[in-house]
């Protein structure tokens, strides 16, 4: 008996390939050295970056996870997490010294004050 393959749609994982190279690119890293790290190749990494390849799901969870990516934001039509950007300086946060905390969080009380004005 021969059954018929359920017919499922793929996801589209441009986006993610795309999230994926802009946080290597803005950790100044080379596709290469990623590559050397992670023990995949160079063009695996490039055709998740540039083609929107399906990773496989080690993989998916490991550039996830180095990069600080929400996955939520890829899979879930509203993220119940903290999206990308979030998860991104939140790891920025965590390696700053005290001074540096206090001048980013003035910093941001000063933006909030400005866009709670214009509102």
């Amino acid at each position: 008996m021969i059954t018929a393959k359920r017919p499922v749609p793929r996801y589209d994982f441009k986006a993610f390939g795309e999230a994926i190279k802009t946080a290597r690119k803005g950790r100044k890293e080379s596709r290469k050295k990623v590559c050397d790290e992670m023990y995949i190749s160079p063009r695996y990494l490039a055709n998740i970056e540039n083609k929107g390849q399906h990773p496989s799901l080690q993989i998916f969870f490991e550039l996830m996870l180095r990069y600080n990516i929400s996955v939520d934001q890829f899979l879930l039509e509203q993220p119940v997490g903290k999206n990308t950007q979030r998860r991104q300086l939140d790891a920025l946060l965590d390696d700053m010294s005290d001074t540096g905390i206090r001048i980013v969080t003035a910093t941001a009380r000063e933006i909030a004050e400005v866009e709670g004005e214009g509102q």
